[in-house]
C-alpha cells in the first residue's frame, strides 16, 4: 500500500440515501482488516456520520465494551461574507484536515453533505473512490440523468452527474489519478418489482455513458435504522453479544458483497470468517447385526479440460492493443453540445 492514504467520499445531493450508514459500515469493515481509518463529516449542519460515531462511543462507555473508532477531525464553515474568500478559507481548512489525517491513516472517509456546496465539491475532487448511494427510485435517479416519462429514454445528464464530471476534470488538472465512481443501489425492496428492474436497466445504460460502476448495497431492513442509536454496525453484532438471526446474517452478507464490489484496497486480505465446526456423520449400525462401515469418501475427478485450455491459450496470438479513444465531454456522450 502506498504512503498516501486512499480517500473515499460518500456523496449524493439528495438526503436520505444512506450515505452515513454506508460510510459507517465501510469504516468498520476496513478497520477490522487492520487499517487505520480517518473520518471527515462535511455536512456541518446535520453531521449524521459523526453523530453515528458519537453514539458508538457512548454505547461502548455504557456497556464497558471496546470497539474500533476512527480518527476524526472537524471542519468549521467560514463566516466571511465574501464568497471567494469564504471558499478559500474552507479549502485551506479542508486541506489541512486531509494532511493531518494522512500522517497516521491508511484510509480517509469523507461524508459529503446532501446538498451542493463548496465543501461538497472539495470532497468529491479528492476522492480516489466516490461512493454514491441512491434509493431504488426515479426520484434519486433524476439527480443522475433526465428521463423521458413516456419512452423511458435518457435525454441527458442531470445536476449531480455534471458536478461529478467537473470535479473529476479538476482532479485530473491537479495531477491526481482518476476517480473510481461507484453508484450503490440502497434500500432495495426484497421482492422483485417492475420499478426495480427498470431502474436497474437504466442505471446499466447510464453507467456506460458517464462512467460509473454499479454495486448492490443495503436492502430495506429495519436493522439498519435500529443500529444508529447504539452506533453499531452489522459487523459488530457478534462482538457486542447480540443474537444473530437469519435476517441479520443475510444483511451482513450484503455488506461483505458491497466491500467486494468496491474493491477499495485489493492488497488487503479480507476479514477471516470463523471456521465452521467439522461435521462427522454418524456411523450407521445394522439392527441385530455387525456395524456397517460408512461408504468411502468420493474421489474428485481430475480436471481433464485444464491442460486443453492451457494449450488453446498458448496457441492464440496476443490481441493487438486497442487504439486510444478520444475523451468526450459529458454532453457529447448524449449527442449534444455543451453550449
Amino acid at each position: 500500500m502506498s504512503k498516501r492514504p486512499h480517500i473515499i467520499a460518500f456523496g449524493n445531493e439528495k438526503g436520505g440515501s444512506g450515505k452515513s450508514t454506508t460510510a459507517m459500515h465501510v469504516f468498520v469493515a476496513l478497520a477490522r482488516r487492520g487499517l487505520k481509518v480517518g473520518a471527515l463529516d462535511l455536512d456541518l449542519r446535520q453531521k449524521s456520520f459523526f453523530r453515528y460515531i458519537d453514539n458508538r462511543q457512548n454505547w461502548c462507555e455504557r456497556k464497558g465494551v471496546e470497539l474500533i473508532l476512527p480518527e476524526r477531525l472537524s471542519i468549521e464553515s467560514s463566516t466571511n461574507p465574501d464568497r471567494e474568500k469564504s471558499w478559500a478559507i474552507e479549502g485551506e481548512r479542508f486541506n489541512n484536515a486531509i494532511n493531518t489525517l494522512s500522517e497516521t491513516c491508511d484510509v480517509i472517509l469523507i461524508d459529503c453533505p446532501g446538498a451542493h456546496s463548496n465543501l461538497s465539491r472539495l470532497g468529491h475532487s479528492r476522492a480516489d473512490t466516490l461512493v454514491t448511494p441512491m434509493n431504488d427510485s426515479f426520484i434519486d435517479f433524476d439527480l443522475l440523468a433526465r428521463v423521458d416519462p413516456k419512452s423511458f429514454t435518457i435525454s441527458g445528464p442531470s445536476v449531480y452527474a455534471e458536478m461529478v464530471w467537473e470535479t473529476r476534470k479538476l482532479r485530473a488538472q491537479i495531477g491526481l489519478g482518476p476517480t473510481d465512481w461507484v453508484v450503490v443501489r440502497n434500500r432495495m425492496p426484497l421482492e422483485d418489482a417492475a420499478n426495480k428492474r427498470r431502474v436497474g436497466e437504466m442505471l446499466t445504460q447510464l453507467s456506460s455513458k458517464i462512467g460509473f460502476r454499479i454495486a448492490h448495497g443495503l436492502s430495506e431492513r429495519p436493522i439498519f435504522r435500529e443500529m444508529f442509536l447504539s452506533g453499531l454496525t452489522l459487523m459488530d453484532l457478534r462482538d457486542s453479544g447480540e443474537q444473530m438471526d437469519m435476517s441479520k446474517i443475510a444483511a451482513r452478507q450484503e455488506v461483505r458483497e458491497l466491500m467486494k464490489t468496491l474493491n477499495i484496497l485489493p492488497d488487503v486480505k479480507p476479514e477471516a470468517e470463523p471456521e465452521p465446526a467439522p461435521f462427522a456423520p454418524p456411523t450407521p449400525v445394522a439392527v441385530g447385526g455387525p456395524a456397517i462401515s460408512p461408504p468411502p469418501a468420493p474421489v474428485p475427478e481430475p480436471l481433464a479440460g485444464a491442460a486443453a485450455r492451457d494449450e488453446d491459450s498458448e496457441a492464440k496470438p496476443a490481441a493487438a492493443p486497442e487504439p486510444k479513444k478520444r475523451r468526450f465531454s459529458i454532453f457529447e456522450r448524449f449527442g449534444r453540445s455543451s453550449a
